[in-house]
């Protein structure tokens, strides 16, 4: 395994962070916890997860991948462990959660708390705001479209504080942000810096061959300010798998479980990924180790986050740290790149 500090922190992570979302739904408690041992065994030591997985959000099944996380992590030595979980942004269809509304310092205080009795341990290492709460691109949006009418109040200096005074009662280490923007990100710094008050050392969005729509803005933050990038849905939700060539779904796989989550599988998106399957072919890789070994190539990348439900491809994707791709394919990767960029943001 390669590690890596999370910036500006003593906190030494894997370069693969293991991601839970399935765990609850597509995957049992057992399956969880199986995961979990082999890449421990692996050298693994970076888990994520959030209040509102399973994914797809459901009342019956929210918080439970935290709870198999818990299950696991207290026969487990803690300190040898790097968790990170998040706080669910507003969201009409999440109301079982809560009721839409703001981040406020009072939500953030409170729910930590019901993070930390599911995950059964003291301290979350990264606790992250899972999306913005006002309008912006993410979950497959690419050009920002600005509402007059929206009705946002820039709290920003609050959630600042609030994750500063969790940071000093010990209940978190350090905080991140999860589907920000570069103007969103740098607010944050700013607060944070001008008040003396913790700066957030982690952002989680997506980035993988075929959304590459970090580099635009956000990969100049991530090197100038120190905010290291976990990268999420590094195969396109399996798409980089090659697994939905030919028009294939797969019984169990998650486009064919829950048609929404398609947004990874559109003819763009498919055009792109033949490209880069025919460019593996050539250097004789696997498409996975291809697309995983770009990401963990790049400067800005803290971890990526895998995720898997088959053992077989937790121990593909693991492995693919192994891989290191040459210059040549990189620029070869930028050229087909050019051909149709970020087609599933």
């Amino acid at each position: 395994m390669k590690y890596t500090n999370i910036p500006n922190t003593d906190i030494k992570v894997s370069k693969i962070c293991l991601g839970s979302m399935t765990w609850g739904e597509q995957n049992t408690e057992a399956e969880g916890h199986e995961q979990l041992d082999y890449a421990f065994e692996q050298g693994v030591n970076f888990i994520d997860t959030a209040e509102l997985y399973s994914v797809p959000g459901r009342k019956e099944t929210q918080g439970n991948s935290e709870r198999v996380i818990g299950t696991w992590l207290k026969n487990q030595k803690r300190e040898e462990l790097v968790i990170a979980s998040k706080i669910a942004g507003p969201n009409p269809g999440l109301s079982y959660i809560r009721e839409p509304q703001q981040f406020t310092k009072k939500l953030i205080l409170e729910t930590i708390e019901d993070n930390l009795k599911r995950l059964q341990t003291d301290y979350i290492d990264v606790y992250q705001l899972h999306w913005p709460d006002r309008n912006v691109n993410f979950f497959g949006n690419l050009n920002y479209k600005h509402n007059p009418e929206e009705k946002w109040d820039d709290k920003i200096a609050e959630l600042v504080e609030a994750m500063d005074s969790l940071v000093k009662s010990g209940k978190i280490r350090h905080y991140g942000l999860s589907n920000e923007t570069p103007w969103g990100t740098m607010r944050h710094l700013n607060e944070a810096d001008k008040n003396g008050l913790t700066r957030c050392k982690t952002m989680q969005n997506p980035y993988s061959l075929l959304n590459r729509s970090y580099e635009v803005g956000m990969a100049e933050v991530s090197m100038r300010e120190n905010v290291g990038l976990l990268a999420y849905s590094p195969l396109g939700f399996g798409v980089l798998s090659g697994k939905y060539f030919d028009d294939n779904l797969p019984e169990g796989s998650r486009i064919k479980l829950f048609p929404n989550y398609n947004r990874y599988s559109n003819k763009q998106a498919m055009f792109l990924a033949e490209q880069y399957n025919d460019l593996a072919k050539k250097y004789n890789v696997s498409l996975v180790d291809l697309s995983l070994a770009f990401i963990e190539q790049q400067p800005f990348v803290t971890s990526t986050i895998i995720g898997a439900t088959k053992m077989d491809q937790l121990k593909e994707n693991i492995a693919s740290v192994k891989v290191t791709l040459s210059e040549e394919i990189l620029k070869e990767i930028d050229g087909i790149h050019k051909l149709q960029p970020n087609p599933a943001p």
